[in-house]
């Protein structure tokens, strides 16, 4: 048997933030980033749709990117005193991931951060929130999904925490925050709602419920992502609703080893100021990984089918995965995200260091291999990795070298 689960409500559409006045309680608690999303004037009218609904509302501000695990429990704490029968949180993926966390920990006082990330292991939730997601990024879809991702800063490592019992009650896409986006961000969170879609199209949990939303998003996304980076608006607005579809593909058909790899190298190498972004770091590693899972005939099997739907050509099985493989490049290329570690933030460094010193990075090659194995996403990938492939993997996406294994 398996489950597809999505959030009660979806409002989307433009001026969709309105919703909030839709909501019934006494208190809600707004969780909210760095300051876009005050700065644009979507916190105050989202503080006031609430208070139009006839609630009190409290704020918790400030919410980092890569939110951390004391932000997570400062942030419940803060909960636990106001105790809010809403929790609203509004911007990108880290604010509402973070609120995520803290919805648990409110909900579960005595819950510890290792309690959190047992997959699929959490209490019933709802015994004193729900939980209303805003998006303002078009990437991580979190506002549709059963999935947060926490940053551990003392070990290095991302953790995600799964389980649909985080799923939102209430999702609101509204294109109109998504449009704030700067360009970079515009690139990054479309290379990762890509890999969403692909990886939830060939993962070993996929499904007739979760192909539709992720073939459909893969081709919005062809579609839509350059235009957008280059500015254009109605692409902006379209490729938030396909991010949105990912995620719903991604939730329940879950993810691979891509992701795997991301929340294992994005914090390992902060030490040196080398942190490697969630979405460039998905956008670096897919090419790399498609090639290791083509070995494995169901996958290649699928991922010809993502070729023909994209109408990228090929007379072979093979052929069509090298198509798939070059666009993937392509995208990469047109989106100014380069093909490797070593490349990645050159432009800081020294040209013969690169982002991530090649003798740092073989130090610690072995404890992140390991990590990304153990990772929630490795379990659905569609072939099996032990840990020399996880390492050799790894340098194939520190040097941009081929993957014939």
């Amino acid at each position: 048997m398996m489950r597809f689960t999505n959030p009660r409500d979806l409002y989307h559409g433009k001026g969709a933030l309105e919703a909030l006045k839709s909501l019934k309680g006494k208190r809600a608690v707004i969780c909210v980033g760095g300051g876009s999303m005050k700065r644009f004037g979507f916190l105050d009218k989202a503080q006031q749709y609430l208070e139009e609904a006839g609630m009190e509302v409290a704020l918790i501000e400030g919410i980092e990117s890569d939110p951390s695990v004391t932000t997570v429990m400062d942030g419940a704490r803060k909960m636990l005193e106001f105790e809010p029968d809403w929790i609203v949180a509004i911007g990108g993926g880290s604010p509402i991931d973070a609120a995520k966390a803290m919805w648990i920990k409110y909900e579960y006082p005595e819950c510890t951060f290792e309690d959190m990330c047992k997959v699929f292991g959490l209490p019933e939730l709802r015994k004193k929130a729900h939980f209303c997601a805003v998006s303002s990024t078009s990437g991580t879809a979190t506002e549709v999904t059963a999935f947060s991702i926490i940053t551990d800063y003392d070990k290095g490592i991302k953790y995600p925490l799964a389980d649909f019992q985080i799923t939102p009650d209430v999702a609101i896409v509204d294109p109109d925050l998504a449009e704030t986006m700067p360009q970079k961000l515009v690139a990054h969170t479309g290379m990762d709602a890509l890999t969403h879609a692909i990886e939830a199209f060939v993962s070993l949990a996929a499904s007739d419920y979760t192909d539709a939303p992720a073939l459909y998003a893969i081709q919005m996304i062809q579609k839509n992502l350059v235009p957008s980076y280059e500015g254009d608006m109605e692409a902006r607005d379209a490729m938030h609703n396909a991010q949105c579809l990912a995620g719903i593909a991604f939730s329940s058909g879950l993810l691979g080893i891509v992701h795997s790899m991301a929340h294992k190298t994005g914090a390992a190498f902060d030490d040196y100021g080398a942190h490697i972004i969630h979405g460039a770091a998905n956008a670096m590693y897919l090419p790399k990984v498609i090639a290791f899972n083509a070995k494995d005939e169901r996958a290649a099997e699928r991922f010809a089918v993502i070729a023909d739907t994209l109408k990228l050509g090929g007379e072979s099985r093979d052929g069509k995965i090298k198509n798939l493989i070059e666009w993937l490049r392509g995208m990469n290329d047109a989106l100014n995200i380069p093909h490797g570690i070593k490349n990645y933030g050159a432009d800081s460094y020294p040209a013969d260091q690169g982002f991530v010193p090649e003798d740092v990075f073989l130090a610690r090659l072995p404890e992140i291999a390991k990590n990304a194995i153990l990772d929630a996403c490795t379990g659905a990938n569609p072939r099996k990795i032990n840990q020399e492939e996880m390492e050799n993997l790894l340098k194939a996406c520190y040097y941009d070298t081929e993957v014939d294994f």
